[in-house]
């Protein structure tokens, strides 16, 4: 058995892990850790995991958190891993970051959208978990960088297409609809129910910091540089994500084209589904799940390409994929604890 800890485990992300693990037949959860309810029993915080998740949550501490785990899930916002990661590392146990430290190759970028890096000889060799994409490379890896929500629902449309050169990568436009719940679970006043319900908004436009993460990998698999634009809007809903993108085609690039690529590129791959033609995807559709639904449909008159993707924020988008490393790091089938069905309503 895989022993996993998880180091900010009552957050969103972190109780999200929590209750996939606790379905692993593979894993087993050896170590709960939180600031706020260190000495509290996980089921008093999160009452829906009454009788399932019982041990208390305790204060981090390296030496006595590495004795009981092989992995360690950092469920912590940025800054934070990066001052404990290392000590972890060389302590003989396997991390999945969820936060955004170790999700850059170039500390530069890192430090643009947030601060300068203080690991930076973790960031070396530190693999992008976006799993459909690297499993050959995370399956050998030490430390894993747990991709965004809205780069995973971005990249995985987009990273095909860009590698194949059916697309102009000069015209990418992602326009991003988030659940409430990637704001996660500190109070803010900004995702108070009244300041939610019944609203619809655009948030940090041309400016999130998710962006130059996403163009480090699109500039990746294209060989040359990528820029986007990129708009993240708020729904007042809990979970769910949805992005559309919008890119001209290459020249003598049409339907077909599209579809052959995407569906060859992710034919292997479980979690990826390609919807039908004229069905979009729906949130509905992958909710609690660890899917990502992409749909598109080609504009010829402008010859434009509208891609579509869902996914579940804290799922595929965090915890689920965070599994999905971690099973690809053990040589375990990937959808290992990851199977549940989709709910049908």
């Amino acid at each position: 058995m895989i022993r996993a800890a998880v180091v900010g485990a009552t957050g969103y992300a972190g109780a999200e892990l929590v209750r996939i693990l606790a379905g692993h037949p593979e894993a087993v959860i050896t170590a709960l850790t939180s600031r706020q309810y260190a000495d509290v029993a996980f089921d008093s915080i999160y009452p829906a995991m009454a009788g399932i998740i019982t041990q208390k949550c305790e204060t981090f501490d390296a030496d006595s958190v590495c004795r009981r785990a092989d992995v360690v899930f950092t469920a912590l916002p940025h800054k934070l891993p990066m001052e404990i990661i290392p000590e972890i590392i060389e302590k003989g146990c396997r991390v999945v970051d969820l936060s955004a430290d170790f999700r850059f190759r170039d500390p530069a970028l890192y430090a643009a959208a947030y601060q300068s890096h203080e690991s930076k000889q973790l960031l070396a060799e530190s693999v992008y978990g976006l799993c459909e994409i690297f499993a050959d490379d995370i399956a050998g890896a030490r430390l894993v960088g747990n991709p965004g929500c809205y780069p995973t629902s971005v990249l995985l449309p987009l990273v095909p297409l860009v590698e194949a050169g059916l697309i102009d990568s000069g015209t990418i436009i992602a326009d991003s609809k988030s659940g409430v719940s990637g704001a996660g679970r500190n109070p803010s006043v900004t995702s108070l129910y009244s300041e939610v319900s019944q609203s619809f908004k655009a948030y940090k436009v041309a400016s999130h910091r998710h962006e130059p993460e996403m163009e480090e990998k699109l500039t990746l698999a294209g060989q040359k540089p990528v820029n986007i634009t990129f708009v993240p809007h708020l729904v007042p809903m809990i979970r769910g994500m949805e992005t559309t993108i919008y890119a001209s085609l290459a020249s003598g690039i049409n339907e077909p084209d599209i579809r052959q690529c995407l569906e060859q590129y992710y034919q292997d791959r479980r979690f990826v589904r390609i919807t039908k033609q004229g069905r979009p995807p729906d949130t509905r559709d992958v909710r609690g799940t660890n899917y990502c639904d992409i749909g598109f449909v080609v504009d010829d008159q402008n010859r434009r390409l509208i891609l579509m993707s869902a996914i579940d924020n804290l799922v595929k988008g965090a915890a689920g994929q965070a599994v999905q490393n971690m099973n690809l790091m053990w040589g375990l089938s990937e959808t290992t604890g990851l199977t549940a069905a989709p709910y049908p309503v």
